[in-house]
């Protein structure tokens, strides 16, 4: 079956509003996590032409790269090691205004300029993150955090 976003402009908060239910959509009824994070990836790249758009899930102590839309990436980030570890072991969302003054970060590529980190918590303890690169400075906000938390409450994550 063919789907098709409808892609809204204008301000950042419409486009979500837009987004979500969509997204809401287009996974109901789809029980596997790889197809529906790998769908939300489709999804926020083609709504908001994010650098890059991803998932690391935790497995073997590690992060171990998942589903994403953009340039090739870092396979495995070790925990508390640049934005996506230090929100692991932070257990918190992290927005970077400008990646190279993150102290440790790792450029995955020197394209990217902000990112936003949201962990995956699920039983008390995080299973993964959602990773988004933007290659402009200052991209992502607290609208960005709340509503891609919204979208994260969407995928059935296995616990």
């Amino acid at each position: 079956m063919a789907e098709d976003l409808n892609i809204v402009l204008g301000a950042k908060n419409d486009q979500y509003r837009s987004l979500i239910p969509q997204i809401s959509s287009l996974l109901s009824g789809e029980t596997d996590e790889i197809a529906n994070m790998a769908n939300v990836c489709a999804a926020l790249k083609e709504q908001f032409d994010f650098f890059w758009v991803g998932f690391y899930m935790v497995k073997d102590n590690e992060l171990v790269l998942g589903p994403f839309q953009g340039p090739v990436a870092c396979t495995r980030i070790q925990k508390g090691k640049g934005v996506c570890g230090s929100s692991w072991d932070q257990e918190k969302i992290l927005i970077v205004p400008d990646v190279d003054a993150f102290p440790g970060h790792i450029a995955c590529s020197s394209a990217s300029k902000s990112e936003i980190v949201i962990p995956i918590n699920r039983n008390g303890r995080v299973i993964g993150v959602l990773d988004v690169d933007s290659k402009e400075l200052n991209c992502f906000d607290q609208s960005d955090a709340v509503n891609l938390s919204t979208i994260l409450e969407l995928i059935q994550f296995k616990s």
